[in-house]
């Protein structure tokens, strides 16, 4: 695998950016990954000028909250990560998601489109707004079956939670869902993911919910008793609610693994809209969280990626979807968490990724693919000699 990377910045279109792309073309790439700012992915120049350059080159990406490569964390940019497989094949589907309720049959699409001989893991990036992630996922995975991974995340508008878009061979949309298949024996693949929150308050009941929909805890309203622990946070709600996620546990009090966030809320039924399904039987707890406790996270999520398989020679890309809330909590120190995952994978994975409003793997220590928030997800590829 030959891997090339640049980092776009506020640069004139016309003229510095075509250069800049020129760059990639060392390696003969065949995929293009794109993570970038609304600002970029939305202006038809700057999407032309990748176009014009590689017009018939495969290309998948979306929006953020946060761009990720070696030299760290960034805002406002776009990065750009060209692949060439020698010994591997890829294939892209889409899917288009016109509402939230769709979710799942959107994901069945994705793997029908992908259901071939010699798959061996998937990434799969959605769009971060009006979308059940979670129902997404099990439409994948009713296709293509609970062995083969699935990874990836859900878009981002730097934490507006208003469109989120993504790139796909079509172009940019912003009701597209993209997945993309690896074939191939020579393929190594490798996940990991985790996040690093602690739980606080008292466990509240979930007493109705539909889908992703959270209406009641304990018989009172979600948005009601949400309001209440967040005090002066609540105010700026929906926003707030990515530095206080639920941790979900099951009907027997115990934790199911999975931390939800808040995408929005519903003033008029005081419901609670969550990123991925609930489940109507079990329980919720707050959780919050210190920086240490978030690197601490990420560099488990590393160490996860190391133990599933030994690291290859060679180039390697290291895909990281950490959630828009760990940035917030992290403030200032929200490289560390980057620095840690680079250190621990080695100089030769090619990082990059990017901030979500949801991540998709996995759970740690766990081998059915499912929707996380606040974690730290890590798609490790390489091929075999």
């Amino acid at each position: 695998m030959k891997i090339a990377q640049i980092l776009l910045k506020n640069i004139p279109v016309d003229i510095s950016i075509p250069s800049r792309l020129e760059e990639l073309s060392a390696i003969d790439p065949q995929l293009l990954l794109i993570f970038g700012c609304v600002r970029h992915l939305t202006d038809p120049l700057f999407v032309e000028s990748i176009n014009r350059v590689f017009p018939s080159l495969a290309k998948i990406g979306c929006t953020t909250a946060g761009e990720i490569n070696r030299d760290g964390v960034h805002d406002e940019t776009t990065v750009i990560t060209a692949l060439h497989f020698e010994n591997s094949r890829f294939q892209i589907a889409t899917a288009q998601l016109a509402n939230m309720d769709a979710s799942f049959h959107a994901g069945q699409t994705l793997g029908a489109g992908l259901s071939r001989e010699g798959l061996r893991a998937v990434m799969l990036l959605g769009q971060g707004v009006n979308i059940n992630g979670s129902a997404l996922i099990d439409g994948v995975v009713s296709i293509l079956g609970q062995s083969i991974p699935v990874t990836g995340g859900l878009a981002a508008d730097g934490g507006a939670f208003s469109r989120t878009y993504t790139f796909s061979p079509a172009g940019v949309s912003s009701e597209a869902v993209i997945a993309i298949g690896f074939y191939g024996e020579k393929l190594f693949f490798s996940h990991g993911s985790y996040g690093g929150w602690k739980a606080f308050g008292p466990i509240r009941k979930i007493t109705h919910c539909a889908n992703n929909i959270l209406y009641e805890l304990d018989g009172k309203p979600a948005l009601e008793i949400y309001r209440r622990y967040l005090g002066e946070y609540a105010k700026d709600l929906p926003g707030s609610g990515l530095l206080f996620p639920f941790e979900m546990l099951t009907d027997m009090r115990e934790s199911s693994g999975s931390i939800r966030t808040i995408l929005g809320i519903n003033e008029t039924d005081g419901s609670l809209i969550l990123a991925g399904e609930i489940n109507p039987e079990g329980y919720l707890r707050l959780m919050h969280a210190h920086t240490n406790d978030l690197v601490d996270g990420a560099e488990i999520a590393a160490q996860a990626v190391r133990n599933n398989h030994e690291m290859r020679q060679g180039q390697a890309l290291a895909m990281l979807v950490s959630c828009i809330g760990r940035k917030l909590v992290m403030g200032g120190r929200v490289e560390e968490e980057a620095e840690i995952v680079g250190e621990i994978l080695g100089n030769d994975a090619v990082l990059c990724g990017f901030y979500s409003n949801g991540e998709i793997c996995p759970g740690h220590q766990l081998h059915v693919c499912s929707l996380h928030n606040q974690t730290m997800t890590i798609t490790y590829l390489a091929e075999n000699r």
